[in-house]
């Protein structure tokens, strides 16, 4: 019997997370930054000595920030599937009327849920548990060096988009033109995203333009207040 293949978005959904937050962040991030600079007045060396440290620095911020936070979540779940493990070990039959009665809360009879609470863990009890119990899937697996290089990857090829507008722009153009072409950016990141992920292009496109705006407005505000590179 031919097998049916199918696949399905939330496969995406570790790799799509960490690459559009930190593209997202480096749009955002080094365009606000790059306008806040240009609002203050300074030079054009100046802004992109500015734009190029905050590309740096926020790269570097955000491959340590997902390693630590998904490492935190990787070793939870390994400290569960510890826990998991040594209960299948010490107290086998009560672990099993756990798992029916997990099947039985998702609509099974009870015959036929300790029946496929029987085989599954006939073939592999840890990973029944793993999945039905705790949750834990192969797909959502947490990959701490996997979401830091993606991370870190995509904030740098997204801060080296305004960052490229900024220097192919004329110093008295800078603000205005960063802000616009980071907005095309954003605008286009939003839609790959929701349609990768399946979600509906229009309201992703309007929440990232909206912040990214709201941003790039309130560090432009804030140059043009002090009058000095912030």
């Amino acid at each position: 019997m031919p097998r049916h293949t199918e696949r399905h978005r939330t496969e995406h959904i570790g790799w799509l997370r960490a690459a559009v937050l930190g593209a997202n962040d480096g749009i955002v991030s080094t365009a606000s930054l790059v306008v806040g600079v240009a609002a203050a007045d300074a030079t054009h060396a100046n802004i992109m000595v500015a734009g190029v440290a905050g590309l740096v620095a926020g790269a570097m911020s955000m491959a340590a920030g997902e390693y630590v936070s998904v490492s935190s979540q990787s070793d939870t779940e390994t400290a569960d599937l510890d826990r998991e493990r040594k209960e299948l070990a010490e107290d086998a039959d009560s672990e099993l009327a756990e798992l029916t009665g997990i099947y039985v809360a998702r609509g099974l009879d009870e015959s036929l849920a300790r029946q496929v609470a029987e085989q599954l863990t006939k073939h592999d009890a840890l990973a029944a548990h793993a999945r039905d119990e705790l949750g834990i899937s192969e797909t959502m697996t947490a990959r701490p060096v996997q979401a830091a290089f993606a991370s870190a990857g995509t904030f740098a090829i997204g801060a080296a988009l305004p960052l490229l507008a900024a220097f192919l722009t004329p110093v008295n153009l800078i603000g205005t033109g960063v802000s616009f072409m980071s907005l095309v950016f954003l605008a286009l990141l939003g839609g790959a995203s929701a349609y990768v992920g399946g979600a509906p292009i229009a309201k992703a496109v309007a929440r990232v333009t909206f912040w990214g705006a709201l941003a790039m407005a309130a560090t432009a505000g804030i140059g043009k207040l002090f009058g000095v590179a912030v």
